[in-house]
């Protein structure tokens, strides 16, 4: 296999957004890390599951991918329609998921021959994902560095525990930022090598390597926030992967978080 820079696993979906940004767009948190690393000048792969051959949702998620510069040869078609998720964006772009439905991507997992194949990639990211934690620990005792974003929703707790991952990434309420420092090392304590902490217009705290920094978020007036914390899991994943020190990466997670807010959706389309 070709060295990917990163793989990203798991969830896709059409964003319907309604309110103040009208749009159907491509989205679902490992498309959007694939797509905007790829768009950073990574190479870039995408691992996960759509409707059948010939449905028109699944067939522009493929296209979404394949017009950013992900590959996708891990994209596997179902019978089972592709997830569509309803969103609502109010007057200052904060939007609000109405309704979720995964489609295809429940009951998607890897095979072994995929989960295999996945471990000689540099690194590899996490999104939704339904296995019970079973690609996480498989790449884990591979040496596989792996990112888990566990603030997206997830059918069971075993599918978002922390051990074995390189870094954890969660999120808070800018309202509650005064506990990321608590969040951070508990999840520390629980078995990630490191933890980030996205917490909205009040920035992010990381902890790693037996540290702990704080980043500010650039200010901006969002037309949409949809994809805006995946856009900062992108931006600081493309930066450490590039050689960027932990303070690094969060400035470019915030920036590259900044510029998705202004636009709809999680990446320009």
């Amino acid at each position: 296999m070709t060295m990917f820079n990163l793989v990203a696993v798991g969830d896709n979906c059409i964003d319907r957004l309604g309110g103040h940004a009208n749009a159907v767009l491509v989205g679902g948190n490992a498309v959007n890390v694939a797509v905007q690393v790829a768009r950073g000048g990574l190479r870039a792969a995408y691992a996960g599951a759509v409707g059948p051959r010939g449905e028109p949702d699944g067939d522009r998620v493929a296209a979404a991918l394949a017009a950013n510069g992900v590959d996708t040869r891990w994209l596997v078609r179902r019978a089972t329609p592709t997830s569509v998720t309803e969103i609502d964006v109010d007057g200052t772009g904060e939007r609000t998921i109405v309704k979720e439905d995964f489609g295809a991507c429940a009951g998607w997992a890897p095979d072994d021959a995929t989960r295999t194949a996945l471990a000689q990639a540099r690194h590899v990211h996490i999104g939704w994902l339904d296995d019970a934690g079973a690609l996480r620990r498989s790449l884990a005792a591979c040496g596989t560095p792996v990112s888990q974003d566990i603030s997206v929703n997830a059918t069971s707790p075993e599918n978002i525990r922390p051990g074995g991952l390189s870094i954890v990434f969660a999120s808070l309420p800018e309202t509650r930022a005064d506990e990321a420092a608590n969040r951070a090392a508990a999840l520390v304590a629980a078995g990630a090598a490191a933890a980030v902490i996205t917490l909205g217009r009040a920035g992010s705290l990381a902890l790693a390597e037996g540290r702990s920094w704080r980043a500010a978020a650039e200010p901006v007036a969002a037309t949409d926030t949809t994809g805006a914390g995946d856009s900062y899991i992108a931006g600081f994943l493309t930066a450490r992967l590039t050689g960027a020190t932990v303070p690094d990466a969060m400035r470019a997670g915030h920036a590259l978080a900044a510029r998705t807010c202004g636009h709809p959706g999680g990446f320009p389309q």
